[in-house]
């Protein structure tokens, strides 16, 4: 078994007075603060033609990053955009994301990056939504101009600097969830490099970055980014695959990666996964979805306890929870303890706040005098009296502090008046070698309100009886499920997420 070089445990403690020092020192002297934009002239300079961003075959320097976004840029202005604007991004993973939201930057607007695979009503909601003069990538007619890289690149060749300029949100990703309603999370804070990202995420200068992720989505979005922003390359992927990624780890000799627990459990079933090394990695952080106690365990072992990381927190950026590997091995199934000067508790349904230990709504609150983290535009924020906010997760806190999830709020199953958390299930039914991925959601039945369904997606030959079997010593018997449904399609993104109440809907009246 190939293992990691361990670093020296890391206290969580320290790294928030560190991150509070910086906040701090940010807070007294804002117009120290240089744009996005200007870091990369900065990058630019002190790196030239060194690679910047790897993708497949194709490497871009950080000075061609830099001329480019700014030739990019100009054309952005030309087809109208200006500062405060947003700008729909509908690319897929590629050099060309990072330089549209670059130029994004230099013009002063908003990065507003989606799916390059929504179906054509969704993209044109969202687009809609953000009303923006121009949209990049659009596959298809959605009513308002769109434009590819090559597009834009042939409207400018000048690459020279553009007057500096700062949007008043770095970002704008739409909601992960499942709601089916267009949203958009715009980030309270601007455009400006803070190194507050790379220091949360422990990114250093010389980190080799890898990005498995879909890079419209918040995780992968925020962390490429607060890489770029303090000169560590990033070879993104084009979509995750188990294989190629431990091939790149290895010829790359790459130290920290972004993972989700889809990619952890492709990863370790590879059949020959011990062959590729992967003793440069520093940090694997997984966050997006419930990781499955075994195979955070199993990645503990495989890794080390100070190379596994986990965050908790939501796109609005109210609060956060980290936990390390080291932590987790005494705190099994915790997605750690609150980070920072934020707060979190554990509501009822009528409002009130609950002990430690039982289960309830989890709300979130900023510091006191904190400015707004992020404003919705196409819904309205879930919230309590007293600026506690809630993104719908249910779960409990032990008497250290440690969080505990249980599921969303909208997508638990009242079975006979007994709570099954689909998480719960799936996790159980993941650990089968056989299968590749699981969805469990709840089915309308006359005798017991609602029935557990599970949706499987199998890697090879499985029947209802081997998962009946398999999960007979793992779940009470009102959890398990009543039906199951074999796919051949994956049920979760490349993000992880999965769209139960989408699967819900459409499967509606199966008995």
């Amino acid at each position: 078994m190939t293992k990691t070089k361990e670093r020296p445990p890391l206290s969580l403690d320290d790294l928030a007075e560190r991150y509070a020092a910086l906040g701090a020192e940010i807070a007294a002297a804002p117009e120290k603060l240089i744009s996005l934009g200007a870091a990369l002239a900065r990058e630019a300079a002190r790196h030239g033609d060194k690679p910047a961003v790897i993708f497949n075959d194709e490497t871009l320097s950080w000075r061609a990053l830099h001329e480019r976004s700014n030739r990019i840029a100009r054309a952005l202005i030309a087809k109208g955009l200006k500062q405060g604007d947003y700008l729909t991004i509908a690319l897929p993973n590629s050099i060309g994301f990072v330089e549209a939201c670059y130029g994004a930057w230099k013009v002063g607007a908003v990065p507003q990056p989606v799916s390059s695979r929504l179906p054509q009503s969704e993209l044109k909601a969202i687009a809609d939504l953000a009303d923006g003069p121009v949209v990049v990538g659009a596959p298809y007619d959605i009513g308002r101009p769109s434009v590819s890289i090559d597009d834009l690149l042939a409207l400018s060749d000048d690459a020279s600097d553009l007057p500096e300029v700062v949007s008043p949100s770095w970002k704008a990703p739409t909601s992960g969830g499942s709601t089916g309603r267009p949203k958009l999370i715009v980030s309270g804070a601007s455009a400006v490099a803070t190194g507050a990202g790379a220091m949360l995420w422990q990114i250093e200068p010389d980190d080799i970055v890898l990005m498995p992720g879909p890079l419209y989505h918040n995780g992968p979005f925020s962390t490429t980014f607060a890489a770029l922003e303090i000169g560590a390359p990033v070879i993104i992927m084009p979509k995750f695959d188990a294989e190629q990624t431990l091939k790149l780890i290895e010829k790359y000799k790459v130290t920290w990666i972004y993972t989700v627990p889809t990619m952890m459990g492709r990863m370790w079933r590879l059949p020959d996964r011990e062959r590729y090394d992967v003793s440069s990695l520093r940090v694997l952080w997984h966050l997006a979805a419930p990781c499955p106690p075994w195979l955070k365990e199993a990645f503990i072992d495989w890794l080390g306890p100070d190379v596994v990381m986990e965050l908790y927190g939501g796109t609005e950026g109210v609060s956060l929870t980290m936990i390390t590997g080291r932590e987790w091995m005494t705190h099994k199934g915790s997605v750690g303890r609150v980070f920072g000067r934020s707060t979190m508790r554990a509501f009822s349904a009528d409002g009130r706040e609950l002990p430690m230990g039982e289960v309830g709504e989890i709300y979130m609150k900023l510091p006191e005098g904190a400015p707004p983290s992020y404003k919705y535009l196409g819904a309205e924020t879930r919230a309590l009296e007293g600026g506690w906010e809630s993104i719908g997760d249910i779960g409990y806190f032990d008497a250290e502090g440690f969080l505990y999830l249980a599921d969303r709020r909208t997508d638990m199953i009242l079975v006979g008046g007994a709570n099954v958390y689909p998480a719960e299930v799936e996790a159980a039914i993941d650990e089968h070698p056989l299968v590749a991925s699981s969805c469990v959601i709840g089915i309308p039945d006359d005798d017991l309100g609602n029935k557990v369904h599970a949706i499987v997606q199998p890697r090879g030959a499985l029947s209802e009886k081997d998962l009946l079997d398999h999960i007979a010593g793992r779940l009470v018997i009102y959890k398990r499920p009543r039906t199951f449904e074999f796919v051949n399609e994956p049920l979760r993104d490349d993000a992880g997420k999965v769209r139960r109440s989408q699967l819900r809907a459409e499967r509606v009246g199966v008995k």
